[in-house]
This record gives C-alpha cells, structure tokens and sequence, in this order.
C-alpha cells in the first residue's frame, strides 16, 4: 500500500511532467474573458479623476460556477476581503457569478459603513445580473482610510453589465490599473491529451494588477483568473494556491503586504459540459494536472509584468537561487536579495555591484557556507567559492542596457531552488508614493 507521501510525490511528478508536456499556446491579445462561459467590461464610475479612467470592471460568468480564492494575511484587511470570505462560506471557495473590481478606493480601514458598503454593492449587483447577492465578489484597490461612495456602484452596474462582452477583457484590465504604467492581461489555451477528455480544448486567461505596495503574503494583488475548464470549487482553490505560491508569492516590488490582495479563479466547466457527458477533473489525473500546469503557466506571466512594472521601474529583476537546504532557505536568501534597497538601486544605476548581493545573502538567515557560494550578475560570474572573480565591466554595463536583470546564485548547501521576481528601485519610486494622494 502506497503512503500518503509516495501518492503526495507521484501527484506531484504527474503535475511537473504534465505543465512540461501539454504544449500550451499562448492566446493572441488574450485575458480574462477569453476563456468560454466569460465576458467581461470596464467603465469609469467616479472613483477616480477624469472621465477617460476607466475605474470599475465587471468578470461576469455566464451562470454561477465553481470559484477559488485566495486573500491577503494582512491584519488590517479591507472589508471587501472580509466580505469575500463570507460570500465563499469562510472556505476560500463555493460558487460565483461575477467579480466587481474598483480601483481608485481600497475600503480599507473604513469600519462599519465600508462593511455596509460592500454588501450593498452585492445587493445592487445582484439585481442588475439577476444572481443571489453572494454570488457577487467584491475587490477594491486604492487609498486606505477613505470612505467610499455608493453612487458610483448604484449608478454604473447597470450600464457595466450591459457593456460585457468577450471583447471587454482588455477596458476591464485598464480599469483595475492604479498606479500601474500599462494592463496586464494573458491566456493560454491548450488540447487534453487525458483520454477522458482527449481532444478537448482548454483554456486559462486573466488579468492583473500591482505596481506598489506588493510583497504578498499567501495571496496575489488583484487578480481575476478564469478557465472553461470543469473544476469543483475545492479543486479550483487547490489549484490556485498552487499556481499562487510558484508567481504572485513570488513577487516583491518594496516587500510591503497590501491590505487588499485578492485573488479568484472561476471555472465554467463549459469546454467539457456536463450535458456531453463530462465531469469536474478528477485531483488524481492526468486533466487536472495539464490544468494545474496551464494555470501556472499564465500565472507566472502575470507576476512577471507585474515586476516590470514595479512602480518607477526601469526593468525586471529575476533572482534564480539554488544549491540552498531547504525551500524554505530558499526563500529566505532570495527574498534576501530581491528586497535590498542597495541590491535594486545597484541595478538601476548599472552597477554590478555584487557585494551587495553577497550582503544580502549574509543577512538572509539561510545556512550555507561563504566558501560555497557562487553568484553570476547579468550571467557574467562575478563570484566563486565565496570569493571575487575579475569580470569586464564595460561588457557587465552593455547588458545593462537590456530589460531584464538576471541574478543567478547557488548557494552550495543542498538541493532547494526557487526564482523571485522583483524590480529596480528608482527616483519614480519615490516620485510615485511621495505623490500618492496629492
């Protein structure tokens, strides 16, 4: 008889081999709603300044299917956190209908009457789609602490519903934009090759947003995933916690946690219906695992453009840490490095300034020993057995000049890996948060 972790390690092994093998096809301009079951809008409500920004977006599922989320651990959660918890039965997952995302205002630190607020807006939701009230998902992103008004719900659900369409993934991503430069939008679609479901076509699309205040905390900014692939809802949690902690957990822009992070993912079944004679994957099989492994994949995309677009940012900053004892070591050294001050300002400014790096991993907490670590900058190694390595600088500032930053580090104490990614840090930044509410 198998124990529980040989069936834990080959669950995982069919996962790895799946997301390698199914040959995911990236969807030209795809996003949220490119998957069948879904439309979606975005329209500009009054949350923000100017008429032309977009501030209000709508996910809306063609009737109430299986959702799995995942929220911030924030103490100081907003009340649309709060309020998702309960609509989703205190389990992170049940059923929804449809997503309302503001921006502009994060009903955050807002007491009673931002809990109020927010089952009013289900409320009025419900009405304009014909849904029960909590089939209907609040997110909001903005300033903390200021009431937010009921009118610019009441008086926009109507119009943002009629507005859904396949075509309004895209004014949705704008409108859930803060202080991000551009929308961040991807799907991908792909075949089973599980003969259950062989020859069917499955797709995962999504949108996201988050330039500051980010360093999640077993949650993901805001971030609206949808598949028509056929999950129930305990399903579609496990796959996303997942797909959460290998991309969005692995984000850090200032290594601050938002109040707000919120992130779904809704399955409309309706690229293997129940009426053909299908069923929700199985946890156990080759379909859920090619899923699991498509959702990963749209997931790390998203968290990457997050990254680059990390506010004031010049370019991406990818931290590839192996050779540590433990994941858990792991995580810790390259956290270590992705959230230096000195380590992002290196990068902005164009020096391969590796000390820094090595700084950061002393501090870190991982165990290793300095004799055994490597690091290369730019992929020019720059350090070896823990010590100096001569490298061209005028080759070292020439790869500067590309939109990516890699900084690879082994640390020579065992077998765990993991990847970060996070951005440099500039007068922007500074710029954008002195500024903030002004």
């Amino acid at each position: 008889m198998r124990s529980k972790d040989e069936d834990e390690e080959g669950s995982k092994g069919l996962m790895e081999e799946a997301a390698g093998s199914i040959g995911c096809q990236a969807v030209a301009g795809g996003g949220v709603a490119s998957a069948q079951g879904f439309r979606a809008s975005g329209i500009h409500a009054g949350f923000k300044k100017g008429d032309d920004s977009l501030d209000l977006a709508l996910v809306l599922a063609d009737e109430a299917c299986p959702c799995g989320a995942v929220f911030t651990r924030n103490a100081f959660c907003a009340a649309p956190v709060r309020a998702c918890r309960e609509h989703l039965g205190g389990l992170s997952y049940g059923l929804a209908r449809a997503l309302v995302m503001n921006s502009g205002n994060a009903n955050a630190a807002t007491g009673r009457p931002g809990a109020d607020l927010v089952r009013m807006v289900s409320l009025e939701a419900a009405k304009a789609l014909a849904c029960a009230p909590e089939e209907v998902l609040v997110a909001s992103t903005g300033v903390i602490g200021v009431q937010m008004p009921l009118e610019p719900f009441t008086e926009s659900l109507g119009p943002l519903a009629g507005l859904a369409s396949r075509e309004g993934g895209h004014s949705a991503a704008r409108a859930i934009m803060t202080t991000d430069t551009r929308p961040k939008e991807c799907a991908v679609t792909y075949v089973s090759k599980d003969p259950d479901y062989e020859g069917r076509r499955f797709t995962v699309g999504g949108m996201a947003k988050g330039s500051g205040m980010i360093m999640p905390d077993m949650a993901t900014l805001l971030v609206a995933l949808t598949t028509d692939a056929p999950l129930s809802p305990g399903l579609a949690y496990k796959a996303l916690q997942a797909a959460a902690g290998k991309s969005f957990n692995k984000v850090t822009i200032d290594s601050d946690t938002s109040t707000n992070d919120s992130c779904f993912l809704m399955a409309s079944g309706k690229a293997a219906p129940v009426q053909d004679g299908f069923g929700a994957f199985p946890e156990d099989g080759l379909a859920f695992a090619e899923f699991a492994g498509a959702l990963e994949r749209v997931c790390v995309d998203l968290a990457r453009q997050i990254a680059a677009d990390g506010e004031g940012a010049s370019r991406l900053v990818t931290v590839n840490l192996s050779g540590a004892a433990d994941d858990a070591d792991a995580d810790l050294a390259a956290r270590a490095v992705a959230n230096s001050p000195l380590v992002k300002t290196a990068v902005a400014g164009h020096d391969a300034n590796w000390g820094r790096i090595a700084m950061a991993l002393g501090k870190s907490g991982a165990r290793f020993r300095q004799e055994d670590v490597a690091i290369d900058f730019l992929g020019i190694p720059v350090c070896r057995d823990g010590e100096a390595v001569a490298f061209d600088e005028e080759e070292a500032l020439r790869r500067f000049q590309a939109p990516e930053a890699v900084i690879d580090v082994d640390l020579g104490a065992g077998s765990a890996k993991t990847t970060l990614w996070t951005c440099d840090l500039t007068h922007g930044y500074i710029t954008i948060n002195g500024d903030y509410r002004t």
